[in-house]
């Protein structure tokens, strides 16, 4: 598989606005060094264990974006270098991550995740609970947490309308948080989008997609 290729056609068909998230897990160093030989610089892990194996093999200039679930327990693994957490589904990893990046002397950029797909197994915020963080003023006593924007993920299915309904739903929120003046001039992100619909996201908005097989190939 020749993953500058796939790097170089995929990126060809961005928009200026979007960014490429490299979705690298399960792929050994040896494939991420191909791709960040090809210009690559920010990838997404969604295991903390292979992210932290991962992280001082690898190039120190590139951008570790956090995409998976993430345990409290295992925040502190992974603050002291990440750039970015883009699956914060609740206060209690909020305040976890605030409390680590507190004692490492560091801000961090995080993505709040909004469940917007139909399969109880996603993670996130309802779209009216996230949207009252920020109304309500919950989220301003996180002097360590950067609030970059919004992160989700469509139903797994073959129906387009229905995926096109759910990245519109999360569009529409982050537009009336954006709109509120409560998020900051930090708040620019949304992140939806991966390898089966992230030209369906970018239509609808997505200023961030996470695309995996189509720069790596399948899962080893």
């Amino acid at each position: 598989m020749d993953i500058a290729s796939n790097i170089t056609n995929l990126k060809a068909t961005l928009p200026p606005n979007v960014t490429l998230v490299a979705v690298s897990k399960f792929h050994p160093v040896e494939v991420l060094q191909q791709a960040y030989d090809a210009g690559q610089r920010l990838f997404g892990e969604n295991r903390v264990q292979e992210l932290v194996t991962k992280y001082p093999l690898l190039p120190a200039d590139i951008q570790w974006h956090f995409i998976g679930t993430l345990q409290t327990n295992k925040v502190r693994s992974i603050v002291p270098f990440v750039a970015m957490i883009q699956s914060i589904d609740s206060l209690r990893l909020l305040k976890e991550v605030e409390k680590q990046a507190a004692r490492c002397n560091r801000s961090i950029r995080v993505l709040l995740e909004v469940h917007i797909a139909e399969e109880t197994a996603k993670h996130g915020f309802r779209p009216d609970e996230c949207l009252h963080l920020f109304l309500d003023n919950q989220l301003n006593t996180y002097p360590h947490v950067i609030f970059a924007g919004l992160m989700g993920m469509a139903t797994f299915t073959d129906n387009t309308v229905q995926i096109e309904h759910e990245f519109q739903l999360l569009k529409r929120l982050f537009d009336e948080i954006k709109q509120s003046g409560k998020a900051g001039d930090a708040f620019t992100e949304l992140s939806m989008g991966m390898s089966d619909d992230y030209p369906i996201a970018i239509r609808n908005g997505s200023t961030m997609i996470r695309v995996g097989s189509l720069i790596f190939g399948a899962r080893e």
